[in-house]
């Protein structure tokens, strides 16, 4: 039975019919966290049952949880807390949950996390190597059709080394941490006042 006047009852006897197909862990992990504003920057299950989720705060979105550049512990604490209770009405199995932030060095794992991030230092370790080297360490920016990363010159009054890559070319790259306890945009300001 369907109460047409009443969507929130009609959807709710869909959402939780037993006819109804159940949501994999990653999907309903993926639903969850974007659903209450936050970004899914990792999702790990282990051998032992353990559910690792990493989660980060979308740039310019208010969050019941204060204002903050970070994830902060309430934040945490409010996608266990859904997480668990998603996770259990879709009948997913984990021994242990583990919600936590990204951290300083933060993975890039979307395109869209390049864009977000251009123009901060990162470490970029390619599939291939270029020659003779995988990883590399200088600060991102866009090209057409690609990435490009400045690195600093190997010797003094040497030009600044380039390299070009594009998405796919890349194992792993992640923020270079910046602990100066001011925060990346505050380094950021300074970064465009002092014209560097």
């Amino acid at each position: 039975w369907a109460d047409f006047n009443n969507p929130a009852h009609f959807l709710w006897s869909i959402a939780f019919s037993p006819d109804s197909p159940r949501m994999s862990w990653q999907q309903a992990t993926e639903k969850t966290v974007t659903g209450l504003g936050y970004e899914l920057v990792d999702l790990e299950r282990t051998g032992g049952g353990l559910l690792r989720v990493t989660i980060d705060r979308v740039p310019s979105k208010a969050y019941p949880t204060g204002e903050s550049e970070f994830v902060l512990v309430e934040d945490c604490e409010a996608v266990t807390r859904q997480l668990q209770y998603v996770l259990e009405v879709e009948n997913c199995n984990y021994a242990r949950l583990e919600v936590s932030s990204p951290g300083l060095d933060r993975p890039l794992k979307r395109e869209a996390d390049y864009t977000r991030f251009a123009g901060l230092a990162i470490e970029l370790t390619l599939k291939l190597p270029f020659q003779g080297r995988k990883k590399f360490k200088g600060v991102l920016g866009a090209r057409d059709g690609g990435w490009r990363l400045l690195m600093e010159p190997a010797a003094k009054g040497e030009p600044e080394q380039v390299l070009d890559f594009v998405f796919d070319e890349v194992r792993e790259a992640r923020l270079v941490p910046v602990i100066d306890f001011k925060g990346r945009k505050a380094r950021q300001a300074q970064a465009v006042t002092s014209g560097e």
